[in-house]
């Protein structure tokens, strides 16, 4: 009787499933003037109050067109895409016709689950066109790295299966509550049957920043890099006593608000009241240990935060506003064209992980300085960007310059290159002589800048490309 209530409880949620429409249109990053062919896919979601409905992110990607479908309804709904969360691979859809809304009922959400508690997975996978049920348990809980977003955050794996098509379907625990979102599976040839939830914590965190902003405005990162402190010599030189524990900052990003209070060596003791471990690592629920930074994806931007760090032997305690920050090379465009910028043949561009996956396939076969500046290179200031000849396009003006390729630039005559935009004003608006850019590797490229403007035009006919730069340069 028991297993009875239990199905009865679970079966009215699977009527909140819906199946996800999309027609994709993908810029093509290396040819930034065009789009690649659009294709379709097929993904899960689900209805939460509100008259929304929950998907991934990476399910509604590049939309040209969403729509949905209720189970058992050969109806297919026109959806709108209100907000898209890259860092945490959650999207929001909304439907105007009142129609799909009747005899809908929205999931309600449960608890972080426990270790062990079992999990059932519910979406329209491929293999089927009938919604799909697989079933299995929560098998850890950490911080782990979402593939799309290419960020931390609170995960749940489990031993269900999540196959293509299951994204944005609904994990339900054994009371009928929503405990998460499929989102991703393990691809190692020796592992088997691992699949990843976005827990509540984090759909939540979604949910309510929307409400709050109108908007995504995204999770707040400390922008530092820190070193482990679990060497007893490395202690005993940071002046640490036996019962401090903590982790030492390393870099500090320029660009965030720590880098007017932090300092590099400080040690960081604890955040918001909670004392971090020499690992880096804070208790968590049910009796783990998780890494301090699910601390600060719990809080918004905009937020205040009581960081305690030890300098110099003494203890000092600070109010920092978190913020979201760029990075030198972004994870996403966020559903933006790619820029670019021509003249005399030369392709500028920025570097983006979509632009290096559209270049190379593979991220670790890109050149070892663009991968330097993934990993590690921070922002000097907020509109930085890495600019790069991206490749250049034949002609007579040309001539000798034709190997170039995805070489970064670093000054124009004489000048820094902070980002593409200032760059192509600086080059429209030249009256000297000569266009010098200064590359990486000591390299320099020198054009007439008569005979370089006056090359451009017949370089865009011979390939059929309608504008100099992209739209976004022009304003």
């Amino acid at each position: 009787m028991a297993e009875e209530a239990v199905v009865a409880r679970v079966a009215p949620s699977m009527d909140s499933v819906v199946k996800v429409f999309c027609v994709h249109t993908v810029p093509n990053f290396s040819l930034p003037w065009q789009m690649k062919r659009q294709y379709s896919s097929n993904s899960s979601g689900f209805v939460i109050s509100g008259r929304r409905v929950l998907t991934n992110a990476h399910s509604v990607e590049y939309y040209t067109q969403v729509k949905v479908k209720k189970r058992g309804s050969d109806t297919k709904y026109v959806a709108k895409v209100l907000a898209i969360g890259t860092e945490c691979d959650i999207a929001m859809l909304t439907v105007d016709d009142d129609e799909f809304w009747e005899g809908v009922s929205p999931v309600e959400f449960g608890d972080l689950p426990a270790l062990q508690d079992a999990v059932t997975v519910v979406g329209y996978p491929i293999g089927g066109d009938t919604v799909s049920v697989t079933s299995g348990v929560v098998s850890r809980i950490e911080m782990l790295s979402y593939a799309h977003g290419s960020t931390e955050l609170l995960g749940l794996q489990i031993d269900a299966a999540i196959n293509f098509g299951n994204s944005g379907g609904p994990a339900f625990n054994k009371k009928g509550d929503c405990v998460g979102i499929a989102f991703q599976t393990c691809k190692e040839e020796d592992v088997e049957n691992i699949g990843y939830v976005i827990p509540t914590p984090v759909i939540m965190h979604f949910i309510q920043d929307y409400e709050k902003n109108g908007a995504y405005t995204g999770f707040p990162i400390l922008g530092i890099k820190w070193q482990k402190m679990e060497n007893p010599d490395l202690r005993m030189a940071m002046d640490m006593k036996a019962d401090q524990k903590g982790v030492r900052i390393k870099r500090i990003n320029p660009t965030s608000p720590e880098y007017s209070v932090l300092k590099p060596s400080d040690i960081i003791l604890g955040f918001d009241g909670v004392d971090i471990a020499n690992d880096g690592t804070v208790p968590s629920c049910h009796g783990e240990r998780i890494g301090f930074s699910y601390l600060v994806s719990q809080k918004y931007a905009g937020d205040n935060s009581v960081i305690k760090v030890l300098r110099d032997s003494k203890i000092y305690t600070f109010n920092v506003k978190l913020a979201t920050h760029k990075r030198v090379i972004p994870s996403h465009n966020e559903g933006r064209p790619p820029s670019y910028y021509i003249i005399a043949g030369f392709v500028f561009s920025t570097v983006s992980v979509p632009y290096l996956r559209s270049e190379y396939k593979d991220l670790y076969c890109a050149p070892v300085k663009l991968l330097d500046k993934l990993w590690h290179s921070m922002p000097q200031s907020p509109d930085e960007q890495l600019v790069v000849v991206s490749q250049v396009l034949a002609a007579d003006i040309n001539i000798g310059y034709e190997g170039i390729v995805n070489t970064p630039v670093l000054a124009f005559n004489g000048n820094p290159v902070e980002n593409l935009k200032s760059l192509a004003s600086m080059v429209e608006s030249c009256q000297e002589e000569f266009l010098k850019f200064d590359l990486e590797y000591q390299q320099i490229v020198v054009l007439r800048t008569e005979t370089a403007k006056a090359a451009t035009l017949d370089i865009l006919k011979t390939h059929c490309i309608p504008s100099a730069m992209s739209d976004d340069l022009k304003s």
